[in-house]
Order: C-alpha cells, then structure tokens, then sequence
C-alpha cells in the first residue's frame, strides 16, 4: 500500500523515514482514509516502544494528491526477518521481545488506539534491541463504532494472527490484540505460526473452530509456563484471555523471574468457540506424521458444527479500491462455503473409514500439489537444490542489489514460500547481488575557502564533513589548507571529506641563549624564528665575560609567534659595537637599531 524512503530532515539535521501511498493507490478514497486513519493514530502515540511519527503533509504530483508521513528511522530488523534467519527464539528471549510488544500496547489501549495487525512485520527491533511496534494503518479507536469491520464485509488484518472475533467480522476491542501478540509469542518459540492453510479463508477458519497445538508438543524444551501463557493469550473467547495488555505484562514478568504464572495449564482451560454440545470427536488417522497442512500428530479432528457464524471475506493484507469490491465478496464466500463442505465430507470420510488402516483422502488423484519451500537467504546453489528435491523445476533467475541479504542469496521466489503448486511447476528466484555500489561523486576544490562556506559546498555535493585544524604560516586563520581525499578525486556519495583549516601561523618556543657570545645567540634565536634586538650594557663585575648574553627579555621556554622581537643584553667589547642592532629571523630583512 505504501513505499518507505530513507531522508534527510535538513532543517532537524536528523535522519528520517519517509512513508507515501502509492502514487496507483492515491486516487482510491478507501486507501486514502486508511493512510490517513495511520498518521492520526500513530500521531497521537508518544512511546519509546512505538516509532514516533514527526509531521504529515501531501504532495502533488500532476493532478493527483499524494499523502506522507514523516517518522522515526529505526535502524534494526523486523520480527519477520528475525524468524526467518533463525528460526525461533529461546523461550526467555521471546517473553522479553513480547513484553516489549505490550508495552506499547498497553500505551495504545490506555489511550484508546487499537492496532488491530499486530504481527511479525509489525515489530522492529533496533540495533539495541529495543522494541518498537510499527504500522498503525488499520488501528481504530475503541470507541469508534465502525471498529465491528463489516461495512465492507471484509476482515481487516493478517490471516495468520487475526483474532476470531475478527475473523467473524465482529466488534474488536484491545483484547484481539492480546489474542494476535500470543500468536506472534507462539511463532516467536516454535518458529511457525499457529495456524497455516492453503488460504486466508482456511486459516481465518481455524482460528475460529480449531485450537492450536500446544508449542511443548511442536518442541518438549519449551516449559509448561510459556504452553500456560500462549494458551490464555489464545482463548477463543475473549473473557478467557488475559483482560488488558497489563495482565499479560505481569504474567510474563512473573515468568521471567521464576515465579509461578497466573494463566491456568492448558489442558485445564475451557477454550471458547467450541459448540459445547453436537461435537463428535474422531481418533486420530492411522499412519505417519501429517504432511504440510495436514492434521498432525496428538491433533484431533472436529466435525463441524454449525455455531451460526459466517466467516466473511479474508482481506489478507489491504483492501482493494471499491470497484471490485462486490465481485470479490461474492468470490470469497463461494470460497468459504466450498472450504466449510470440504470440510464435512473429510470428517464424514474420516468417520465411516477409520477402521480401514491407513487409508487417506486425497483432493485430485490425477494432480499431485507441493508446497513450495523457504529458500530465502539460502545460497542459490543450494536454494536451487531444494526445489528440485521438492518435485520443483527452477525457472527464471534475476539478480538485484540488497541491503539485507548477502551476495549470492535468495532474496525471493515466485510463487512464494507456503504456496501449493502442481508436482514439476517452475519457481523463479531473485538473488541478490549484494549492496548497490554507492554513486561516485568528484570531490569539489575547496582550498582557500573560509571553513563554513566550504562545509556548505562539500555537503551540497552529497558529502558528510569532518575537520580538523593544522597551522600554517602561509594559509589565513580559518581558511581551507586542503581536503582528504583531495580536491577533484572520486569519492562515495555520503562518504566523509576532511576538511584541514590553518590555525595561522604556529607558535614557537624562545630559547635560552644567556651566556653565549652575540654571535651564536643572534643565530640561535634567528633559527626559531624570532627577530633579535642587541643592546649593550658595561662590564660590571669580573665574572661577566666580554661579548656575551648577559639577560634576555622572554623567558627562555615560552612560546610566541613567530618574528616576536627578543632583546638580548650583552656585555659591552672594549672594541665598541653599535647599541641596539635589530637582527631579524633568517630570510626576514632584520634591520638595525630601535
């Protein structure tokens, strides 16, 4: 729906993110008032756990207006990427990031935002592992009476986390967001959601009339606490669940310390959503584990049972513009009914064929469906591997620059992880060529510039500046004395240019030059720099020896500029020499007397 752009904030010197609506989607009002709807939920949240949003504004491009929001740049990863390079995360760890989701819940719900999509994508963690919840585009206010989502008849939100209130289409409240923050707590310690399907409509079904496998039994490391939590967060039924994103808080505050929780054992809860009566449970199917999809082992199945609940259409990511709207109502509820009559006629299958060993059903005895696998960040080599051993062909191969994902990596495919496709289809992968090169840009001549109108040129070229002060004796105070790299090379556009800038000429240190003859302290001095001024004074006692330096006017150690007149007293020649000579520094005109 939208494009994020990394900025400059010139009048803040900050850096920011820029987030506009498409330019195919801003002539659309629905997708209008949604990018709207996210400015003003998420303006009106100031929360270190929530990325903050800095000003808002259109641009015109042509004849069509373009929305924007202006927001903090976080520097991190999202959950979304964190799973998919490792996997799943140590329980304690995952208890720590969804403690960090609650938080800015429980800001939100105070306030009286609900995010309505909370997810994996939706969460970033920073470079400090900080926690910042993203993406209030659907986010309404509790009070608002359209948060029931059926003026269009359409479910908003993600199919793999949406609550099942949302999924029937039925007013929200901040508990749905409880109930998607268990299932990101669920991913976030076995590494998959808990519920997966073939289609949003399958998937927004289970949520509705199935429980999740407890994530002990996906992995037996997993304790009985966090089966405990995940379960509560979970309950069908809403007056089950923890009450307030503070509830959930302290339950997992509890855990972290070693405490016990205060969410019942799973196996003792009583899950709402369920027909209490009219519900015939079935054994599990003789044989091997269930494929991908299918039912898995220690997972009974229900007949279904008419609760009278329709499931609505499933907007799987956003809504499309109003024009197709009607077509695709109609399309998705011949989906639900074809699913729900599947459904049946597997259980009635099950039912009447269970003593028959391990017989089962399969959807086309002439077409035989694979799912495509995750090969993303996977090697192409390998990637390309995979698929094949997967009843895969491997089609078209593109390359792309990739900030994310290291060189020679997938970076995509089509169709996507998860899809079902037909036995020997063709899967196309993106790799990555790694991070584009950055322009090459000629370093400006800055040389004999004043300093701050130098950094002006130099940052106008896309440069960032540093400087540093040299002194110089030909070079003005506070004038360019070179770059590095120099003037004209090619440097990275948003590299750093060093600016050098004369600190005027450099001090020198007087030396000492008492007791030597006329001679070697006029050299002496001259060769610091200095210019000499002679002045004789009579012999006063024997100990004074004839021709030489008998007082100096600095102080031998302290430093001056350079051609700083030093007097020197020496004892007067019987011979006569002139008072007063002036001796300058070497290559200075030293003149005579003062």
């Amino acid at each position: 729906m939208a494009e994020v752009y990394r900025a400059k904030d010139l009048r803040l010197d900050r850096v920011v993110a820029v987030k506009t609506l498409r330019s195919d989607l801003a002539r659309d009002p629905v997708f209008q008032a949604r990018f709207s709807r996210e400015a003003q939920s998420a303006a009106s949240l100031n929360h270190p756990s929530v990325i903050a949003v800095y000003d808002t504004g259109e641009d015109q491009v042509g004849d069509t207006s373009i929305p924007y929001i202006v927001m903090e740049y976080v520097e991190g990863n999202t959950l979304r990427d964190l799973l998919r390079e490792g996997g799943r995360l140590v329980p304690e760890r995952a208890l720590e990031i969804t403690d960090g989701i609650l938080r800015a819940l429980d800001y939100s719900h105070r306030g009286g935002i609900i995010h309505r999509d909370i997810k994996p994508a939706n969460v970033m963690l920073t470079r400090n592992h900080e926690v910042k919840v993203m993406d209030f585009g659907i986010a309404r206010a509790m009070a608002d009476s359209a948060a029931t989502m059926t003026q269009t008849a359409q479910v908003i939100g993600t199919a793999q986390y949406l609550s099942p209130e949302q999924a029937r289409g039925e007013r929200v409240d901040a508990r749905s967001d409880l109930y998607s923050t268990g299932c990101v707590l669920y991913e976030l310690l076995t590494g998959r959601p808990p519920f997966t399907g073939d289609s949003p409509v399958a998937i927004a079904y289970q949520h509705v009339r199935e429980e999740p496998v407890p994530p002990s039994q996906l992995d037996p490391a997993i304790p009985q606490w966090c089966d405990n939590i995940v379960m509560k967060a979970m309950a069908k039924d809403p007056n089950l669940r923890y009450q307030s994103a503070a509830e959930f808080r302290a339950d997992i505050q509890r855990a972290l310390q070693g405490m016990p929780v205060s969410a019942p054992a799973a196996s003792t809860m009583v899950m709402g959503g369920a027909a209490p009566q009219g519900t015939r449970v079935m054994s599990p199917v003789p044989g091997g584990p269930a494929g991908p999809g299918g039912v898995p082992p220690h997972t009974r199945m229900q007949h279904p049972v008419n609760t009278g609940y329709e499931l609505p259409p499933v907007n799987y990511e956003d809504p499309e513009p109003s024009g197709r709207n009607g077509k695709k109502i109609a399309i998705w509820a011949l989906v639900v009914a074809l699913f729900i009559g599947g459904a049946a006629l597997i259980g009635y299958a099950l039912s009447s064929g269970g003593g028959k060993g391990g017989a089962t059903a399969s959807p086309s005895a002439s077409v035989q469906m694979v799912e495509v696998p995750d090969v993303r960040n996977e090697r192409r080599q390998d990637a390309e591997e995979e698929l094949e051993e997967a009843g895969l062909k491997v089609g078209s191969v593109e390359e792309e620059y990739s900030d994310t994902v290291r060189r020679g990596r997938v970076i995509s495919t089509d169709p996507a992880p998860g899809e079902s496709v037909e036995r020997g289809s063709e899967v196309s992968l993106v790799v990555s060529k790694g991070p584009e090169p950055p322009e090459q840009v000629a370093v400006p001549d800055v040389t004999g510039q004043p300093a701050d109108a130098a950094r002006q040129v130099l940052e106008a070229s896309g440069f960032k500046v540093t400087q540093r002060s040299s002194p110089s004796s030909e070079v003005q105070e506070g004038m360019v004395i070179q770059t590095s790299p120099a003037a004209g090379t090619q440097a990275p556009k948003g590299s750093t240019i060093t600016m050098i800038v004369s600190s005027g000429p450099e001090n020198v240190r007087v030396p000492n030059v008492v007791g030597q003859t006329e001679a070697d302290a006029v050299n002496t001095l001259r060769a610091a720099g200095l210019r000499v001024q002679v002045q004789v004074v009579p012999q006063r006692s024997p100990d004074q020896q004839v021709g030489t330096v008998v007082q100096q006017s600095l102080e031998p150690g302290r430093e001056v500029l350079p051609g700083t007149t030093v007097i020197i007293l020496v004892v007067q020649n019987p011979d006569g020499g002139d008072p007063g000579d002036d001796h300058g520094p070497p290559g200075g005109g030293g003149g005579g007397g003062g």
